[in-house]
């Protein structure tokens, strides 16, 4: 990678989600020149620098003005997002874009829209499809290697603690719109629809713990429980929650006529009615996830901007672009409206 092609990025946003975002770019130093990262928050922007090294500014439109920035990460918080991408759109900025879309699903729309008429390119931080383990299986599964698949499961048990809700807004509609499916279990549900689709039919429940509601006014849900029934008639279910004391680490599970395939983490582990076993991926445990949102190395993170930034050189989409994320958030729509309404709901196209 030449200089000719280095890229002038911005980042949106200091808080707990800039982390990994600021290795990767320290990373990929020989392809961006971070010109500048933004927080409304002075203390952020001290404590970020401190810590980083990376340059500060204290007006967004710095950024949004700088005729030679390329594209922006935007990591502010989902209500923030529909808003902050129209205004990058409307600079010329390409995005790469901190999951969720949005806050709601009209927002979500909204964005794919409004960086599409503009013509310009939106990645979004869905980093789970990059753990080799994700695309191991979704190569055995191309190939037919675990044959049709009969049933599947989904299984996010993770635990968020008192500390994590505190934080304002935190587990609040108004700003993250949704609870762990939206926040937590979108990475594991978006690898999951990445290797069978989006069903045609959920059903299912969804609750705020007493856990939860009666000490921090959360408004949105820690425990979910659900049923998928997709055209070819595979049938497959979702169990996630926030409310699972210790924590552990997300699985996906599916068998088909030719064998079975568990993901735990980044482990992958195969079992064929052949006989033949695969392994691949590391031990679910080292990603953590499970107890600490941020006990992960920042690997796929850094993968996610390196496919953007070849996105941006070759002309091309990224992997998980816009109209590629609104699939996760059209199944958490639809097992959202089964909860709340008792009803099947069909999912259709996002």
């Amino acid at each position: 990678m030449t200089n000719e092609t280095r890229r002038r990025v911005g980042v949106i946003g200091l808080g707990m989600a800039s982390a990994p975002h600021a290795q990767s770019l320290i990373d990929l130093a020989g392809r961006v020149e971070v010109a500048g990262c933004f927080s409304p928050s002075a203390e952020r922007r001290a404590a970020f620098s401190a810590r980083h090294g990376l340059p500060v500014v204290d007006r967004l439109e710095t950024l949004l003005e700088d005729p030679a920035l390329s594209a922006v990460l935007l990591l502010t918080p989902p209500d923030t997002h529909a808003d902050l991408v129209a205004r990058c759109a409307a600079a010329g900025k390409h995005v790469l874009l901190e999951k969720p879309l949005d806050a709601t699903p009209e927002g979500a729309r909204a964005v794919v829209d409004v960086m599409e008429t503009a013509g310009l390119t939106l990645g979004v931080m869905l980093q789970h499809r990059f753990r080799a383990s994700v695309e191991r299986l979704a190569a055995l599964m191309r190939d037919g290697v675990l044959g049709r698949p009969l049933t599947a499961a989904v299984s996010v048990r993770w635990w968020r603690d008192a500390a994590y809700y505190a934080q304002p807004g935190r587990g609040k509609k108004a700003r993250d719109g949704g609870g762990v499916l939206l926040t937590q279990a979108i990475h594991t549900l978006d690898a999951f629809v990445s290797l069978l689709g989006l069903p045609d039919r959920v059903a299912g429940f969804a609750a705020t713990s007493v856990l939860r509601s009666r000490d921090t006014g959360m408004d949105t849900e820690d425990v979910v429980a659900a049923a998928l029934r997709y055209g070819n008639g595979l049938l497959a279910t979702v169990d996630a929650t926030t409310a699972a004391y210790p924590g552990y680490p997300e699985r996906i599970e599916i068998a088909g006529t030719g064998g079975s395939a568990v993901l735990a983490g980044d482990r992958l582990e195969v079992q064929l009615v052949t006989g033949e076993r695969i392994v691949a991926g590391q031990d679910g445990a080292t990603l953590g996830g499970g107890a600490d949102p941020m006990a992960f190395s920042h690997q796929h993170h850094r993968a996610v901007l390196s496919d953007f930034l070849d996105a941006l050189d070759q002309g091309r989409r990224p992997r998980v672009d816009g109209r590629e994320a609104l699939k996760v958030h059209r199944l958490i729509e639809a097992l959202l409206e089964a909860a709340g309404s008792g009803r099947i709901v069909e999912v259709g196209t996002p």
